[in-house]
């Protein structure tokens, strides 16, 4: 399957937590490969960022551990 087609397709989910958020949110997909899939909730027909298992895992570490906090 084509990625743009893979994209349409993907079952996109948000964190349960970001229905107090007003829609500010970021949605994922598990894609094909161990692709993940990441997009803005607010404008899901913008294109999505990909990024490989590995990168998405650093990052879920990564917040995990606080270093995005501000």
């Amino acid at each position: 399957m084509d990625l743009s087609d893979e994209l349409k397709s993907a079952a996109w989910r948000k964190a349960a937590m970001s229905g107090s958020n007003q829609g500010n949110c970021l949605e994922v997909a598990p894609l094909s490969g161990g692709r993940v899939g990441v997009r803005d909730s607010e404008a899901p027909e913008k294109g999505p960022f990909v990024v490989s298992a590995g990168v998405w895992d650093a990052f879920i570490d990564g917040a995990k551990k606080g270093e995005f906090d501000f």
